[in-house]
């Protein structure tokens, strides 16, 4: 199948539909849960049969669905964050202990607002690795070392980001890389709400059919979260 998403949740279902699938996909399990205006769904491809379907790697990938968001309550956004953040810190305690460092990578392309969601994430990370280098008295022993990178595009940089960022892992060393990028979704009532969360890395681009080098753990030798947004829609929408 020709899949014009990032979404796992998404290509399974056109999956199914395409197939006539009315159980479960061999190698994918799914699972979904709903919290008042939040929806959880768990895809997990298990075996290599499922990866090829979904042609998706081997892996866990948790979408984060925000129903009615343009009338929501402040008390809600409280919550929105609280269960992102809950499902990033499981995904995290899985592959690395409490204390080791994490990198920070923003992709995407700053001046192009449906790309540029990477960048201003790292613009709003509090940075903590410096401080625990250098002035350690300063800094609770128990935070966690934070770096962080914005690499840009390879249009802008000539550079590809996979490149970059190989560099400063050797460089750095850190146990593993927190990748933020925006998503592409085959619906466009996605846009804006719906966040996916994933443990096998990331091809910048892949969902658009502009796929650069990928970001995971066989290409860095470090786990690759990645944390995508859909910000764009594979129908040719894009958030503005």
């Amino acid at each position: 199948m020709d899949f014009r998403t990032d979404m796992a949740v998404e290509r399974r279902d056109l999956y199914r539909k395409a197939n006539n699938i009315e159980d479960e996909i061999d190698g994918v399990e799914c699972n979904a849960e709903d919290l008042e205006d939040i929806k959880i769904t768990r895809v997990n491809i298990t075996n290599e049969q499922g990866a090829k379907a979904l042609q998706k790697p081997i892996g866990t990938y948790i979408t984060i669905d925000v129903k009615k968001i343009n009338n929501i309550a402040v008390e809600k956004e409280d919550k929105i964050v609280e269960v992102l953040a809950q499902e990033i810190t499981k995904i995290v305690d899985k592959h690395i202990q409490k204390q080791e460092e994490i990198m920070i990578v923003g992709l995407g392309n700053l001046h192009s607002t449906p790309d540029s969601l990477g960048s201003r994430v790292v613009n709003e990370v509090e940075i903590t690795r410096h401080i625990k280098i250098y002035l350690p008295q300063y800094i609770d022993e128990n935070t966690r070392s934070i770096s962080a990178i914005s690499p840009g595009v390879l249009g802008t940089t000539g550079i590809e980001s996979a490149e970059i960022i190989r560099g400063i892992v050797d460089k750095v060393k850190p146990k593993m890389i927190l990748a933020i990028d925006s998503l592409c979704s085959k619906n466009v009532s996605r846009i804006n709400k719906s966040i996916q969360i994933s443990d096998t890395g990331i091809v910048p681009g892949g969902g658009v059919g502009n796929a650069r080098d990928e970001l995971s753990e066989k290409s860095l030798g470090i786990p690759v979260i990645a944390i995508r947004c859909a910000n764009c829609c594979g129908n040719g929408f894009y958030y503005k």
